[in-house]
């Protein structure tokens, strides 16, 4: 009865971990201080290659975000989770869009790769204290389509159905307290 026992903690505590991966996507999605500040330690680092530093510098560099990247969606696939009492070592696999505003015209781009994560777990919480992203592959797939236009041709009845980093109707869905970290 023990070993289950302790293969049922174990379970739980991956999926904690699992769902503080998952936060911060939706976080940088939404470009959500709370939700990405819920997911980090304070004293955390990140190394993106294209940005290297702390917590702080981090969360003013996604919020508010670049203006020229109005739309984000990352996807993330299977997390390998190493867990070892108080800290786990994680790979994620991340599929990542961006809506790219290139000033004559909007471009949609796809990244591919994985994070590698350090988390640890303080005061029963699991939060990321080191990141580094890989990159495997990225692909341009050209000019953005005219969400104005509607999808195959039939018009969006409303303005709300097209995804954005800042308003996207997500937020009224989940209304704001509801998608917070408790």
């Amino acid at each position: 009865m023990n070993a289950i026992t302790e293969e049922l903690k174990a379970l739980v505590e991956r999926e904690k971990i699992r769902e503080c991966i998952g936060r911060l996507a939706r976080g940088e999605d939404r470009r959500d201080a709370e939700l990405i500040s819920a997911s980090y330690w304070q004293d955390s680092m990140t190394d993106y290659g294209v940005f290297v530093g702390s917590f702080d510098k981090y969360l003013a560099w996604v919020v508010p975000g670049s203006p020229a990247i109005p739309v984000t969606q990352h996807v993330l696939g299977q997390s390998v989770i190493d867990l070892k009492a108080n800290t786990a070592l994680v790979e994620t696999h991340v599929t990542s869009y961006h809506r790219v505003n290139m000033g004559n015209e909007e471009r949609d781009t796809v990244i591919g790769g994985r994070y590698l994560d350090r988390l640890e777990k303080r005061g029963g919480e699991w939060r990321i204290a080191h990141r580094v992203m890989l990159y495997d592959w990225f692909r341009d797939f050209g000019v953005s389509v005219d969400w104005s236009q509607g999808v195959m041709g039939m018009p969006f009845s409303a303005d709300h159905y097209t995804g954005r980093a800042v308003g996207d109707y997500s937020e009224t869905f989940f209304g704001k307290g509801s998608s917070r970290h408790e």
